[in-house]
C-alpha cells in the first residue's frame, strides 16, 4: 500500500560555528490518506525541523539533509526543483505555523493574505478569489466574513488569527496539512474550539493531518497514531490507545505523568522528568535518554537500542527494557508504575 507521505531514515545537521548539531538522526514515519498524526516531544527533539525539511522550508544553509527520503505519493521530494517544490507548497500541501501573529504580515488585509495563495495556484481573478475568501472564512465559521475580510491581523483575537491560519492553509484543499504546535499561547476553551475546527474541516476539504506538538491533552483528541520524538530519533510509534493506554518507553511514561490528571482523587506532588534533553552537538553513543531515565542499564550507555514490537496497531519502543536479560529491572519498571506485564 502507498502511503500519502512517507519519511525514511531522515537526518538533518545545521552546520554551525561550535560544529554540527544532529537536529533528526534517522527518523521515519508515515501518513496515511484522511489520517491524522502526531508527532510529541519536548522543545528541541526535532519536530520541526523534520516538518521543515518535509515541506521544503530549511534553510540551507546552515542546515543540510545528510540521509534519507521523503516520498509524497510516491515522488521523491528531496532535491525536487525549487520551482516545482513552490507549486507543492500551499497547494498539495500547507502548514499553519506556531504563532499567527509573528507569520500574518501586518500591513496587508488578512482577506488579502487568505486570496494570496489560491490567487497564485489557481491563476484566477481578484473577484473568484474573492468568493473563495468568504466561503472560506464561513467554512471556518468566522463572524462577519464580508466586513472581517478587510480587517488587519492586530484587529483580531488570538483565537480568531488562528482562524485566519487554518483558512490560508486550506483554501487550496492540499492534500497533507501540517499543524506545528496550532493551539499555542491560546486559552482552554479557544484551543477546544480549534481543534474541533481542524477534526471538522479535515473530513470537509478531505485532507490528511500531520500535528506537532508538546501538547499531550491535543493529541487524545485528534490523532490515530503518535509518534514519540526525543533528541532526534522516534523512540516511540502506536496506536493513540497504544500511546496512552500501553505506553512502553521511559520517557513516554515521563511524559504522560507530567500531565495533571482530574480523576485521580488523593492529590500528588507536580510529576516532571528530571534532568535535561542531551546536547546534539555531540549526542551520546547509547540511548539519548539514558542520563534521565530512572531504569537505565549500562547497555544503555554504550549501544543504540533496536525497536521491540508489542502486541497493538504497529506498537514499537527502542529501549532495552524489552530485550533478553532485562527481565528484572523490566519488572521493577512495570511495579513500579502499576503496568501490567
Amino acid at each position: 500500500m502507498q502511503h500519502v507521505l512517507d519519511v525514511r531514515d531522515l537526518a538533518v545537521s545545521f552546520f554551525t560555528y561550535a560544529g554540527e548539531v544532529q537536529a533528526v538522526r534517522g527518523v521515519s514515519w508515515y501518513l496515511d490518506s484522511h489520517e491524522t498524526i502526531a508527532i510529541v516531544g519536548e522543545s528541541g527533539c526535532g519536530k520541526s525541523v523534520t516538518i521543515q525539511t518535509v515541506m521544503g522550508l530549511l534553510q540551507s544553509p546552515p542546515g543540510r539533509v545528510k540521509a534519507g527520503s521523503v516520498l509524497f505519493d510516491g515522488r521523491e521530494m528531496l532535491g525536487l526543483p525549487a520551482r516545482e517544490l513552490r507549486q507543492m507548497q500551499g497547494n498539495r500541501m500547507s502548514m499553519i505555523f506556531q504563532d499567527p501573529l509573528s507569520y500574518l504580515n501586518p500591513t496587508m488585509r488578512v482577506g488579502e493574505q487568505i486570496a494570496e495563495s489560491y490567487i497564485l495556484h489557481n491563476h484566477v481573478s481578484r473577484a473568484e478569489a474573492r468568493q473563495k475568501v468568504l466561503d472560506m472564512m464561513r467554512l471556518i465559521s468566522f463572524p462577519e466574513p464580508e466586513r472581517n475580510m478587510y480587517v488587519y491581523p492586530h484587529q483580531l483575537s488570538g483565537g480568531q488569527r488562528q482562524r485566519i491560519m487554518v483558512a490560508m492553509a486550506l483554501i487550496c484543499g492540499p492534500e497533507v496539512l501540517f499543524a506545528d504546535e496550532p493551539t499555542t499561547a491560546l486559552d482552554v476553551t479557544i484551543q477546544a474550539q480549534i481543534i474541533e475546527l481542524m477534526n471538522e474541516l479535515k473530513e470537509k476539504v478531505h485532507t490528511s493531518i500531520v500535528l506537532i506538538t508538546h501538547d499531550l491533552g491535543v493529541v487524545a483528541n485528534m490523532a490515530q497514531r503518535i509518534y514519540v520524538m526525543y533528541a532526534g530519533q522516534i523512540v516511540e510509534r502506536g496506536s493513540a490507545r497504544d500511546i496512552f493506554y500501553r505506553p512502553r518507553h521511559p520517557y513516554t511514561w515521563g511524559l504522560l505523568a507530567s500531565v495533571p490528571r482530574l480523576d485521580q482523587k488523593q492529590r500528588r506532588n507536580f510529576t516532571f522528568i528530571p534532568g535535561t534533553p542531551p546536547d546534539l552537538l555531540s549526542p551520546p553513543k547509547g540511548c539519548a535518554f539514558a542520563a534521565r531515565c530512572p531504569y537505565a542499564m549500562a547497555a544503555c550507555a554504550s549501544f543504540d537500542p533496536e525497536e521491540a514490537a508489542f502486541e497493538g496497531d504497529g506498537h514499537y519502543a527502542r529501549c532495552f527494557l524489552y530485550h533478553k536479560g532485562a527481565e528484572a529491572m523490566l519488572q521493577k519498571a512495570q511495579k513500579e508504575r502499576g503496568i501490567e506485564a
